[in-house]
């Protein structure tokens, strides 16, 4: 098992406690991770994403999104299927999952479509107005009082 010293991250940062721990969970995770069902992350934009997670033969109403502890986290239960049907070959997959996405800090689910035996998750950061840069003037002589002069775009 391969181990490492997040150490230095904690010398040379402050506040990054939470990306040291993601690390250890993502390093200390069982490798065998499910595939099913198959899933894309896409980065539309700077600041929007979008997954795509293939739930063919699941309607709308047997898929959940839910937003909990700083997870997106999508189920499907599939509903109880008729018994009448006898299948010569079944290789459409319908069993029950759940997939959970780490969302970092400021992002948020925008809303979710389903479509074509696709289900689309639209995600968006959102930095609060309190949170994003600006310039601080420097003032002369013996004043004390900092203001913002401009906000300083990224």
């Amino acid at each position: 098992m391969r181990t490492y010293d997040f150490s230095p991250l904690y010398r040379a940062t402050v506040g990054f406690d939470r990306v040291a721990d993601l690390m250890d969970r993502v390093l200390s995770a069982d490798v065998a991770q499910p595939t099913y069902p198959p899933y894309n992350i896409e980065k539309i934009d700077e600041n929007s994403y979008r997954i795509s997670i293939a739930v063919a033969g699941f309607s709308g109403d047997e898929l959940n999104v839910e937003v909990k502890e700083g997870a997106l986290i999508v189920s499907a239960r599939k509903a109880a299927e008729d018994t009448a049907k006898t299948y010569l070959h079944r290789g459409i997959a319908t069993r029950a999952f759940e997939r959970r996405f780490a969302l970092a800090d400021h992002v948020k689910a925008k809303g979710a479509t389903h479509a074509d035996g696709m289900l689309h998750i639209d995600l968006v950061r959102e930095v609060p107005e309190a949170l994003k840069p600006r310039r601080i003037e420097i003032a002369k002589g013996d004043t004390v009082e900092a203001k913002a002069v401009e906000t300083v775009e990224a």
